[in-house]
């Protein structure tokens, strides 16, 4: 399980990186309200919701730790 740096709740990282479907062109996608990650300087980062992930993107400096 991994944690969401901006809020700290538990993140199955498992069921946000599952597949639920596929677009129009093939790609996958996923359920948010499972988690969802981002990249970000060579890490995966996973994230609660879309809110907190949006807050990442905003300000990953704050967030981001090594």
């Amino acid at each position: 399980m991994a944690q969401c740096p901006v809020c700290g709740a538990t993140v199955d990282e498992a069921a946000a990186r599952a597949t639920t479907g596929l677009t129009a062109h093939g790609a996958s996608e996923t359920d948010p309200t499972k988690g969802t990650r981002q990249f970000h300087e060579g890490k995966w980062y996973y994230f609660d919701s879309l809110e907190c992930r949006s807050k990442f993107l905003a300000h990953p400096e704050t967030y981001a730790k090594d």
